[in-house]
């Protein structure tokens, strides 16, 4: 199964190994699941972990990357057709990731894309979870 997490959720799981997120590290890591990444999520995600507010040095911020990104795959967003349009901008890379990865499911806590219909399923953290669980 294809997921695209968003960097919210990604960055709670890995911040916060004892958190509600926390059991989405050894999910990607032992799990049926591929997580999918693009230049610019990647992009994104390595922004937000050098936040002033984490007080990450380079050093911490390679070892948390370490725990997340051998085990997705990155997809290639060159010369792919339009994809829907998010009402929030931002998040729009999540939603070109979803359709050109061919996602399975994009979990987020974002209102924006939690409400949008791509035909691929969007769900929050924990409905991923209880699904998973089921």
């Amino acid at each position: 199964m294809k997921v695209v997490f968003d960097t919210n959720t990604v960055v709670s799981a890995l911040l916060f190994k004892d958190g509600r997120l926390g059991w989405l590290r050894s999910h990607w890591r032992n799990s049926e699941i591929i997580p999918l990444v693009s230049r610019d999520t990647a992009d994104e995600l390595i922004r937000v972990l050098a936040y002033p507010k984490f007080q990450l040095d380079k050093s911490e911020i390679e070892i948390l990357l370490g725990e997340y990104l051998p085990y997705v795959e990155s997809v290639d967003m060159s010369g792919r057709g339009r994809t829907p349009r998010c009402p929030d901008p931002n998040d729009q890379i999540f939603v070109d990731l979803a359709v050109r990865g061919d996602a399975d499911v994009l979990v987020t806590g974002d209102k924006a894309l939690l409400e949008m219909q791509l035909g691929i399923r969007i769900e929050t953290p924990a409905a991923y979870k209880r699904r998973m669980s089921d």
